[in-house]
């Protein structure tokens, strides 16, 4: 009778491994929201991105609560606020092997897991790369796998990463003329030109996303797998990669699995890329560790707000300094603290250790056209001082270029979201809810020195 038992619990567990999704992410290397089609952008083609979005579900919401690459994949690789892991807040600072990821917990499962291209980066990881085994492309992935075992895929493009200097077939189609300026860089030829490069990326993106699906359905996997497509943070344009107002934090976002995300849906509430972690474990039938803060986007959370932060980003400041914000975005107003206001928010004037003058704008024709009228409003709010606390009303300032904070009519606003931020802080054992701290000013950088991350 117990073998019977035993056989019985073996099978149910072996069809259970079969109905498991498979878990494909699809990730761009600083891709703004609303740089897609789907979203209104009517310069950038984006017909895959489009297409999954139609086929599932499309986030209007989506941010990346740290503007910073490797805290970014660290957040959605465990679906914790990223002052919970240590280091691994800082650009460049390693991610605990410890700390349980949605990778090695789905391979814990049985999953086979593994990458292509730019995985858990930039940085030294210990133990081997977090979003597993590297292979060279999605079709060797394929082949290598266990015929009779669910597997998980991280797919990190490079794109749309400066250089701007792929995706040279797709510019012929960018109109430079009907391009929209952001409110706080100068209407130029320059800034037009960079747009139009990082736009091509982003279409170089969504064609190589385009392929895999294709490898995906002739695998004949499409329909049981769960698939998201993503960017890690904001564009590297000035004022937003490394910075937490929207171009820097929000993200474009849709998932699609087939017959258990109904097509067409549109989700309008605030999600992060930490919600991916609970996820895909979710999807999978996979206990969610209890370290894990965020939400599984199967029932998407109600939210009113999403909470934001920031700490080292390049180590661009003399003595190895961090510049750390927090802050939460609402529907209505975004509300930032700066704990560090008299350090440059944009790293030092003067190269410290990478990339150059104001290095936490990584280098564009553009930084440079900025940076050559100090006197100019552009410049101000690309590479000045930044006061304590600044707020943004959204709906009247969607470029978020007018600070608030002190303004009278606002005071009441602006002290209720700081108590929103401080009671998050305290909540989720953020080190800096007890006071000045110059831990992550002491962190390890494991980043080049001298030249571009």
């Amino acid at each position: 009778m117990g073998t019977l038992f035993s056989r019985r619990t073996f099978m149910a567990s072996m069809l259970a491994a079969n109905a498991r999704p498979n878990v494909v992410l699809l990730l761009a290397d600083n891709w703004a929201y609303p740089h897609a089609g789907v979203y209104g952008d009517r310069v950038v083609k984006t017909p895959v991105f489009d297409a999954l979005a139609r086929e599932g579900t499309l986030f209007t919401h989506a941010f990346a609560p740290n503007p910073s690459c490797s805290p970014s994949r660290s957040w959605l690789l465990t679906g914790q606020d990223t002052h919970r892991l240590g280091e691994a807040a800082s650009l460049y600072g390693p991610l605990a092997s410890e700390i349980p990821t949605y990778v090695s917990t789905l391979e814990k499962a049985g999953y086979f897991v593994g990458f292509a291209g730019k995985g858990w980066a930039p940085g030294a990881p210990k133990g081997g790369n977090p979003a597993g085994r590297q292979f060279a492309s999605f079709e060797a992935f394929l082949a290598a796998r266990p015929k009779d075992r669910p597997f998980c895929f991280w797919f990190g493009s490079h794109d749309p990463h400066v250089p701007w200097d792929r995706g040279v077939k797709f510019r012929e189609q960018i109109d430079s003329g009907a391009i929209g300026v952001p409110a706080h860089l100068p209407d130029h030829a320059t800034v037009r030109g960079d747009i139009r490069n990082y736009y091509a990326e982003v279409m170089q993106f969504d064609s190589e996303c385009g392929e895999l699906l294709g490898a995906l359905d002739r695998a004949g996997e499409r329909e049981r797998t769960l698939v998201a497509m993503t960017g890690d943070n904001g564009w590297q344009m000035p004022r937003g990669l490394a910075n937490c107002y929207d171009l820097g934090v929000r993200v474009p976002l849709a998932l699609r699995w087939p017959g258990r995300i109904g097509a067409g849906k549109r989700h309008e509430g605030f999600v992060t890329l930490g919600d991916l972690c609970p996820t895909f474990l979710e999807a999978a039938g996979v206990a969610i560790p209890a370290a894990v803060t965020a939400k599984s986007l199967l029932r998407p959370p109600v939210r009113a707000e999403v909470f934001l932060e920031r700490e080292r980003h390049a180590n661009v400041r003399k003595g190895d300094l961090s510049y750390p914000v927090r802050g939460v975005r609402t529907r209505e107003f975004l509300y930032l603290r700066n704990y560090e206001p008299e350090r440059w928010p944009a790293g030092d004037p003067e190269m410290y250790w990478v990339v150059g003058e104001f290095g936490d704008v990584d280098e564009t024709p553009s930084k440079r056209l900025v940076m050559g009228a100090p006197e100019s409003e552009p410049w101000r709010l690309c590479f000045g001082k930044r006061p304590a606390e600044e707020l943004y009303d959204c709906a009247k300032d969607p470029g978020q270029v007018r600070n608030l904070a002190g303004d009278a009519a606002y005071a009441s606003v602006k002290k209720k979201l700081a108590a929103k931020v401080e009671a998050w802080m305290r909540a989720s054992g953020d080190p800096r809810a007890k006071g000045t701290t110059d831990f992550w000013d002491r962190a390890p950088y494991s980043g080049p020195k001298g030249r571009q991350k």
